[in-house]
């Protein structure tokens, strides 16, 4: 029989362990039985421990941390805890989000019985996810857990899932008492009582048994540069170029720390360029060459098109915006989105940012003030046109009014999270982030849900951002119960709701092509008394000389420690007419 020794360190312990070697500082959970010695050893090794709502909030919580720090993790219970997070795997995994899941589940030898919560979730969570694997034995936990954490940022970067059974996590001695072999079955027992004892003796030794690794700190994942002839030939095309158009999306700030660099290399190369993601606030908000506006056009015209880190997807149209006369140079990580939907004139396999910077090391630059003034005259044409728009009235609130001002209240210590349809849309034009790595959004899923779980995240990070989550009235509906979470662990963000009534972005397309609105009207729901019954601030916005002082209010009111909603009451205009969602 084995003995057990209560001195060798817990499943949970070790799991903990390896979490916060990793840098791990934050874990997002919903509690279950199945996880508590995670959630448990996790305090005490000093990792916060943030418990939401809903499991979808906390996975979408890791994958924004995993974004602005280069890894994030979440741990959920077995079943439907599990089965909750799909959709936002798939938005991680789509935004090449290393972030790592844990889920909790049945007893090994329990396993495929009818036990409480147990499905088959590694063939549900394997097409969602870079990399799953399951752990059996203690002693695998380390290994199983550090690969996987390694996966996750290697290569393409995206979400890895471990399977966590109960009897790995809890303590030896607990799990010998459970299953009924603490001791030996009595003198003269029945033979099956005998066998039975045997059996899950056997069994207990070898999820017990010793051995394994102990925890490591991460080892530094080496990063893809771009070669000197791919670099030399960009530089040649860019020097015979005289409508070059740089666009640079959220896969050119997946290293943080260098943003300032890539950054300097985007002003040496002196390209008209277009920022995407969460390369908005790349380059400030008055930046000689940043074009804002009316992409598409730009893209029609150019006669050299530098897509870092872009793919050609609907986003681009498939490619169908650029001239099929320009040149055009594909990078990417991933060689799968070098030539998709249309063959790129020039790929390169590395990381972006690396790219970009290596070309302006080269001395490579554009000639091309022209075609920058005339891109340039543009934007300020449409900055007008906004702003005269912004001006009419547009009861209860005109959305561009709303959006500036929410603008004119940023700094470079302003996160914006957006969360939305037609609201978010509008927003895109006008909210302008003051640094880089300051909007957050979905990605190219274009998953409504996120804002909340992206929001605490952010004010976990900087907490000492303002954090603005402008969220569609549609999209606050999946997760304005999370109030609750920012207000237990005080995290006063500022959450600004477009309320309009309707689900806009949709019935744009389905009302003018299909005669019917059904479906698409929500009514205005009171968000604000929501708020304040779940402990946090909620003002009601209805009046639009009332936008800059209730804003105001909201901030100061985040500022001073207390998590505030403004459930603003907007119109719905033509700014966004003809933009549907299909």
């Amino acid at each position: 029989m084995t003995v057990t020794d209560p001195s060798r360190p817990t499943g949970g312990h070790l799991v903990a362990e390896v979490l916060y070697r990793h840098g791990v500082r934050s874990l997002f959970a919903l509690a279950g039985g199945h996880i508590s010695p995670v959630l448990v050893e996790a305090k005490r090794r000093g990792i916060r421990v943030i418990d939401t709502r809903q499991e979808q909030t906390a996975a979408f919580a890791a994958d924004a941390t995993a974004r602005l720090t280069g890894v994030g993790a979440a741990v959920v219970t077995a079943g439907p805890g599990v089965t909750n997070t799909l959709t936002a795997l798939t938005n991680a995994k789509m935004a090449r989000s290393p972030m790592l899941l844990m889920g909790g589940a049945t007893a090994t030898v329990l396993r495929g019985r009818g036990s409480l919560q147990d499905i088959d979730q590694m063939a549900v969570i394997r097409p969602h996810v870079k990399a799953a694997e399951r752990v059996s034995r203690v002693a695998d936990l380390v290994e199983v857990l550090e690969r996987s954490l390694r996966t996750a940022r290697e290569g393409v970067p995206g979400p890895v899932f471990v399977e966590l059974p109960l009897d790995v996590l809890y303590g030896e001695e607990l799990v010998r008492e459970t299953m009924g072999v603490a001791t030996p079955p009595p003198a003269g027992a029945p033979l099956r009582r005998r066998l039975e004892h045997w059996y899950l003796t056997r069994h207990a030794n070898q999820v017990f048994a010793v051995g394994g690794a102990t925890p490591n700190n991460p080892v530094h994942l080496s990063r893809v540069h771009p070669s000197a002839r791919a670099v030399s030939r960009a530089a040649a095309l860019l020097a015979r170029a005289e409508r070059p158009v740089l666009v640079l999306g959220s896969q050119g700030c997946e290293q943080a720390a260098v943003a300032g660099e890539l950054a300097d290399a985007l002003r040496a190369l002196d390209v008209p360029v277009f920022l995407a993601g969460m390369a908005r606030g790349l380059l400030g908000t008055n930046a000689a060459r940043q074009v804002r506006h009316q992409r598409k056009e730009a893209l029609r015209e150019a006669d050299l098109v530098l897509l870092c880190g872009v793919p050609m997807d609907f986003r681009l149209d498939y490619g169908r915006h650029i001239s099929g006369r320009a040149t055009i140079v594909s990078v990417n990580r991933d060689a799968r989105e070098l030539h998709k939907n249309r063959r790129s004139t020039m790929g390169v396999v590395c990381d972006a940012d690396l790219f970009v910077r290596a070309l302006a090391a080269a001395g490579a630059t554009a000639r091309c003030a022209p075609w920058a003034a005339r891109l340039a005259e543009r934007d300020a044409a449409r900055d007008a046109a906004i702003a005269q728009e912004a001006a009419a009235a547009l009861p209860p609130v005109n959305p561009l009014a709303l959006c500036r001002d929410v603008d004119a209240l940023l700094t470079e210590r302003s996160t914006i999270v957006a969360d939305g349809g037609d609201f978010v849309g509008t927003a895109s034009y006008v909210v302008r982030p003051r640094a880089p790595m300051r909007w957050l959004d979905p990605g190219v899923f274009g998953t409504l849900g996120v804002g909340a779980g992206f929001a605490i995240a952010s004010k976990l990070h900087r907490p000492d951002d303002d954090v603005w989550l402008l969220w569609g009235d549609g999209a606050a509906g999946y997760g304005a119960v999370e109030l609750d979470t920012f207000v237990r662990h005080n995290l006063p963000i500022i959450s600004v709701v477009g309320n309009d009534g309707a689900w806009t972005q949709i019935a744009r397309g389905q009302v003018p092509m299909l005669g019917d609105a059904v479906g698409t009207q929500l009514g205005r729901t009171a968000f604000h008394e929501l708020a304040e019954s779940l402990g946090a601030r909620g003002l009601l916005l209805d009046d639009p000389d009332q936008i800059s002082s209730t804003l105001r209010t909201a901030r100061d009111t985040a500022r001073n420690g207390q998590a505030v909603l403004v459930n603003a009451m907007i119109g719905v205009g033509e700014f966004r007419k003809g933009s549907l969602s299909m």
